[in-house]
């Protein structure tokens, strides 16, 4: 199965040409140094239809081979003590690699293993939007583990969240032919390009648009046993040894807030470990730790500052906006819905659970995530727990890894 292609250096985008297709890239990408056009049924370098379903991941035609190189780093050569790395199976093995020539230009591709779904999509997925309990413990001990071994390999993600963690396929997803790939998930749909101004297409543009099958399911759904997690899109990752990295392009509610106040200082392994917190907040609930529905960059400072307390002061004298939602000692505004730590978890995770029949945490577990939650999330970068630290913390010692050792039926070796 091929994925959607990925695109870069997207600021200057036109506005819209053609008539917008619910669910699929944005057709106005189809251009030179954009995506390539593909259809079903397209043969690549005069083999790539397989006896197995691969992903091939097709780069635009201004793209590099950034992402294709980390995952070699991170995959060959792996020092003895590393090979055995829980983590290292997390991440998406490089079966091929190939450039495609067409009218959009150039465009690097590599072949790497498919998933049934992302995380986000499985919520997005659900009217319910949360994992059963065990499940969810499992799931953000693998996403710790796979960051934890591309920290060791001196590698920062730089984008973690849900929509590139992703969970693998069952084991026999191999043995459907097509016909019975159609007939369990349906057969793909698709939709005319039409331009607005009713011209032809031109021909670095697709004649229809291809839908995504749907080979997930609502994330409450998923057992501990069936969740395998494959870490992806490494896009934006980089070795903080040889490059500078200043512009955090995480989602909003997750990006670190260095990047905002010291948009010099180079971003690091700590900034995922922010990111990372976020990312395991939302696999345990319903809801993002700090609001990001219809928020301004200034809401979400207001709300980290709600749960973590005042910024340090040489941040907080930059914040310029501060008096629209504090005083001067860091205390609210009084006509501001302040939710502490406490707050947000009976909100975004307790109370959901309880409507929706699914199993909460008892008080010891809850305050062992907070502990480790707060500890991950100091506004001060060098302040933050390591991914080596995390493993160590007593919510992942005595909930989180057990249940992944369950699935593994074998006890981790974590060095």
């Amino acid at each position: 199965m091929a994925s959607g292609p990925t695109f870069g250096g997207d600021s200057a985008s036109p506005i819209f040409e053609y008539a917008p297709v619910e669910g699929v890239e944005r057709l106005e990408k189809y251009r030179p140094g954009g995506y390539h056009p593909i259809s079903i049924g397209d043969v690549f370098q005069e083999r790539y239809r397989f006896d197995m379903y691969v992903t091939v991941k097709v780069g635009t035609g201004d793209s590099n081979h950034q992402e294709a190189a980390v995952l070699d780093h991170l995959l060959n050569n792996t020092p003895p003590s590393l090979s055995k790395h829980p983590g290292r199976r997390m991440i998406p093995l490089i079966q091929d690699r190939f450039v495609l020539h067409g009218p959009n230009g150039t465009h690097p591709c590599y072949v790497t293993t498919p998933a049934r779904c992302s995380v986000s999509g499985s919520k997005d997925g659900s009217y319910k939007r949360l994992l059963q309990a065990d499940t969810a413990r499992s799931l953000a001990a693998q996403l710790v583990l796979a960051v934890e071994y591309t920290h060791t390999r001196g590698v920062v993600h730089g984008d973690l969240h849900l929509g590139n963690t992703l969970l693998r396929l069952p084991a026999d997803f191999d043995r459907l032919c097509i016909q019975e790939l159609y007939h369990g998930y349906g057969m793909p749909s698709a939709e005319p390009v039409v331009r607005l101004d009713n011209r032809p297409l031109q021909p670095n543009v697709p004649s229809t648009a291809i839908l995504p099958m749907w080979l997930g399911k609502p994330c409450e759904e998923f057992s501990a046993s069936e969740v395998q997690l494959l870490l992806t899109d490494f896009g934006e990752a980089y070795s903080p040894s040889t490059e500078n990295r200043c512009e955090s392009r995480t989602p909003l509610a997750f990006a670190p807030p260095e990047a905002r106040f010291e948009p010099e200082r180079s971003l690091s392994f700590s900034s995922d470990i922010w990111i990372l917190a976020c990312a395991v907040w939302i696999i345990l609930g319903q809801r993002p730790l700090f609001e990001d529905i219809l928020a301004t960059q200034d809401d979400i400072t207001a709300e980290q500052v709600d749960v973590l307390g005042k910024l340090p002061l040489e941040w907080w004298g930059k914040w310029n906006e501060r008096h629209e939602y504090f005083n001067e000692e860091g205390e609210p505004n009084q006509d501001r819905d302040v939710r502490s730590w406490d707050d947000r978890f009976e909100a975004h995770l307790q109370r959901p659970r309880r409507k929706a029949g699914i199993t909460e945490f008892d008080l010891e577990e809850k305050n062992a995530v907070i502990d480790m939650l707060r500890s991950m999330l100091s506004f001060k970068p060098e302040a933050r727990l390591t991914a080596q630290d995390v493993l160590r913390c007593s919510w992942m010692v005595n909930w989180a890894l057990p249940e992944y050792e369950k699935m593994c039926l074998i006890p981790l070796n974590l060095r």
